[in-house]
């Protein structure tokens, strides 16, 4: 369910309360709860977000992981952020430090 569907759902809930079962409601709040929890500041597409979610499973990562890895290697392919260089004990350097 997005976002989006289970702030719609649970605005109507609050607009007829007295209508609502409370098994209805027990189940919005812990959705509710659930996307609380889970909230990383980003929000995305739903097809987007469906796309990243199936991926990351694949890739057996968090989807949080995912979007860093992917935004990290887009900014340093396109030259926003200097290509990680990693150096070993065996690695020749020159200059000065």
């Amino acid at each position: 369910m997005s976002r989006h569907r289970l702030v719609h759902e649970l605005e109507s809930a609050a607009d007829h309360i007295a209508d609502a079962s409370r098994a209805d409601l027990q189940v919005l709040l812990r959705r509710a709860a659930l996307l609380l929890r889970n909230v990383g500041g980003l929000s995305l597409d739903p097809k987007t977000d469906e796309v990243l979610n199936s991926l990351a499973a694949e890739m057996g990562k968090a989807k949080p992981d995912l979007v860093e890895t992917i935004v990290g290697e887009w900014l340093v392919s396109n030259a926003y952020l200097p290509v990680p260089r990693e150096l070993d004990e065996e690695s020749a350097v020159e200059g000065n430090a």
